[in-house]
């Protein structure tokens, strides 16, 4: 589903991410973990097309995002190619990013109407459907700004959802919320995991919701994996001191 191919990834002459290699299999989830700086969100934004890449190519449902084919060559992509080539992938980010002047409702079938092409009313009875698994039917009316964090967040998902995307990136989705509001929104996307097969790469930093939910979990530092394996495994029976430094730092909090 997604492939990083000796992916590279500058910023100046700071390397993010250093000839990055993985694969995401349809339907796996995925959690990202590791410190502050280590490349995870990076990793998002390059699929999402916010960055280039400055090396190696990435591949979306067997595709290049990155580049295209000119005859038989790989060149940089366009801009409509990288267009079209991230339909299907959705991304919740940390702050909500909703519109502030539009109801819960205008939010979630904006894109739908004007990106997809879907009609008003199969948008509107969609976003209803999917307020519902969010647990916010009754706020359709609403306007972002009277909602709580975690109420704007679970809008966030939802709005992420309507575009039907095939892949789900999640960009540590509860770290701008109160502690209280976070078993709601973690809520929430247990329940998308369990009822969908949506692809998704999370990067997150709590801990317990990446044991529950990922098949496998990636360790990062430094822009590169330092360990891999089943949650269990990376959780329980860490193989690499880095990875044990980690989770001893992050779950002594």
């Amino acid at each position: 589903m997604v492939v990083f191919d000796q992916v590279v990834k500058k910023f100046g002459t700071h390397v993010v991410l250093d000839h990055l290699d993985f694969q995401v299999r349809r339907g796996e989830r995925v959690a990202l973990i590791g410190p502050s700086g280590s490349g995870k969100t990076t990793i998002l934004r390059l699929l999402m097309t916010l960055e280039p890449v400055n090396g190696g190519v990435i591949w979306v449902e067997g595709e290049p995002l990155t580049h295209e084919y000119r005859g038989d060559k790989l060149v940089k992509a366009s801009a409509r190619h990288q267009r079209a080539a991230r339909s299907k992938i959705g991304m919740v980010f940390q702050q909500f990013n909703l519109f502030p002047n539009m109801t819960v409702l205008q939010n979630i079938t904006e894109a739908p109407i004007h990106v997809l092409g879907t009609s008003k009313t199969e948008a509107e009875a969609r976003a209803r459907e999917l307020l519902t698994t969010v647990g916010l039917q009754d706020k359709e009316d609403a306007h972002p700004t009277t909602l709580s964090g975690g109420q704007q967040q679970r809008v966030a998902i939802a709005r992420a959802l309507a575009m039907d995307p095939d892949i789900l990136l999640l960009d540590e989705v509860t770290s701008a919320l109160d502690p209280e509001l976070v078993a709601d929104v973690l809520g929430v996307l247990r329940t998308i995991a369990e009822s969908t097969d949506i692809t998704m790469l999370i990067v997150t930093h709590e801990m317990n919701f990446a044991r529950d939910v990922a098949d496998r979990v990636l360790v990062f530092d430094a822009g590169r994996i330092v360990e891999e394996g089943p949650p269990a495994a990376i959780f329980t029976d860490p193989q690499q001191e880095r990875t044990r430094a980690f989770l001893k730092a992050v779950l002594a909090h």
